[in-house]
């Protein structure tokens, strides 16, 4: 800058007014950003941490606020509702047993109907997984679809591209639908299976073209959705990735998958559709998919697959735990690798234990985020005083996301304890109204107990290491 450009400069930032014209602007922005902030109506301490970020950083809060703030997705509504309606014509079950109330619930939320399941498989660890869907995509004869957050160009995710391939050159129509900011395999990665005739497509791909026009950076598909045929599902808390295979690593994730068979399929079948035909503008394809998938036997277990995201108010997958909870009269027994609770589920968890209840959270000993392990931590004081037993599990990162309600309602899909995953992700979970499926993953967790030492109440928290960071982390819950 020139000499007499530096006095001009310095002269005009020492009027009065320059400093007044700052005042003005400063308020301005606050007035502005924090009306458009209120009327998204969110919590109370989420908004108001949101005010404070943008009041204690000017501008540059605009842009974090911008970029990865909370939003609502308005997706076809009517599209959507016609299509389920169509669905629900062609598959209601009977809301008979124990947790009819809790379909119910789910029904309302979701508009997805109730159904049932022939059969249901737990799959513990990659390789039952892997080793089952390599199997039954070998044997497809229509299509088959996939959705996943994760999807990794390495042995594990190379390996299931091959068998796309494969089934794509015999005429099968194969579809794969991933998250943009989530998965790492590229259209490259891809390429030998798109030669094949297979389709690809990206959920909220990241576009910066437009200032006006927000970028979808925090909504993310976390759903992992396998159909084969619409008669074969797949869905549950796993990626692909190598990071999931014990056979390849180690360290890989204790994790809980499920192969379903039965009229349940169609319903996630449709989840698929609705999510493939949002991300491609095809809006033919919900009822050309339709369709194609056949209609089910009934089968014995009672089961509502539920769905959230960002495009309903409803929270469903959230309801449901709080409504479950609630529900209980002997044991709620949960798993999940992040647990950061909002006010309702925490009011749930520690009424349940001072009522006598059998409480038990499962969680990993160390996340793969610090900030999440933190908080996660600062909620176990309370939880401990209410009678809630906390174990952490060490042998290697837990990955299940599951709720066991009493001897009848089990729980179990895509889905964490947190805020996130409860507003932001678009979620897939299953419930089951079956004392079979309460048994089976009873059995599960209570093998889980041996890795996971109880927390003990009463234990060393030192200030600086330990109770401090947590606190700290703890403010960020409303956002993370």
């Amino acid at each position: 800058m020139s000499t007499s450009l530096q006095r001009a400069w310095e002269s005009f930032a020492t009027m009065p007014h320059f400093l007044t014209l700052l005042a003005v602007g400063w308020a301005l922005y606050l007035l502005v950003l924090g009306m458009w902030i209120v009327l998204q109506k969110r919590e109370p301490v989420a908004t108001l941490s949101w005010l404070l970020g943008l009041a204690l950083l000017p501008y540059v809060g605009f842009l974090i606020y911008h970029v990865f703030g909370p939003q609502k997705i308005r997706r076809n509504r009517l599209r959507r509702s016609h299509s389920r309606a169509s669905m629900r014509s062609a598959q209601i079950e009977s809301e008979q047993g124990e947790g009819a109330e809790l379909v119910r619930l789910g029904q309302a939320t979701t508009a997805l109907p109730a159904t049932s399941s022939a059969q249901v498989d737990l799959l513990i660890d990659g390789a039952a997984k892997y080793t089952a869907l390599l199997a039954d995509i070998a044997r497809a004869e229509h299509h088959v679809h996939l959705e996943y957050y994760i999807y990794e160009p390495d042995t594990t995710g190379a390996v299931l591209r091959d068998a796309l391939v494969e089934r794509a050159r015999a005429g099968v129509r194969v579809r794969v639908l991933l998250d943009f900011v989530g998965s790492k395999a590229s259209r490259r990665f891809f390429a030998p299976l798109l030669e094949a005739g297979g389709e690809l497509a990206w959920f909220h791909p990241m576009r910066f073209g437009r200032i006006w026009r927000r970028p979808w950076t925090n909504l993310r598909t976390h759903r992992k959705i396998v159909v084969i045929d619409g008669r074969i599902g797949y869905t549950g808390g796993m990626n692909i990735t190598d990071q999931q295979d014990e056979r390849l690593r180690a360290d890989a994730y204790r994790d809980l998958h499920m192969r379903l068979v039965g009229k349940s399929v169609r319903v996630l079948q449709l989840v698929f559709a609705e999510d493939w035909a949002y991300a491609t503008g095809r809006r033919d394809f919900l009822a050309e998919i339709e369709r194609q998938t056949p209609v089910a036997d009934a089968g014995a277990i009672r089961t509502q697959v539920l769905t959230s995201g960002p495009d309903s108010n409803w929270e469903a997958i959230h309801r449901v735990h709080v409504g479950a909870i609630h529900a209980a009269k002997q044991r709620v027994w949960m798993t999940t690798p992040y647990f950061v609770p909002g006010e309702a589920a925490m009011m749930a968890l520690t009424s349940a234990a001072l009522a006598g209840l059998d409480v038990r959270l499962l969680v990993p000993k160390t996340s793969d985020s610090r900030l999440v392990t933190l908080a996660a931590r600062s909620y176990f004081g309370q939880l401990l005083v209410a009678g809630v037993k906390i174990y952490e599990y060490r042998s290697r990162l837990l990955h299940s996301k599951t709720l066991l309600v009493d001897d009848h309602l089990a729980l179990i899909g895509s889905a964490n304890f947190d805020h996130r995953s409860f507003r932001l992700n678009f979620e897939v979970s299953v419930l089951f109204d079956d004392a079979g499926m309460a048994g089976a993953l009873a059995q599960y967790i209570e093998r889980e107990f041996a890795n996971a030492p109880r927390v003990q109440r009463g234990r060393r928290r030192p200030l600086l290491t330990a109770r401090l960071p947590e606190a700290l982390a703890r403010l960020c819950s409303p956002l993370l």
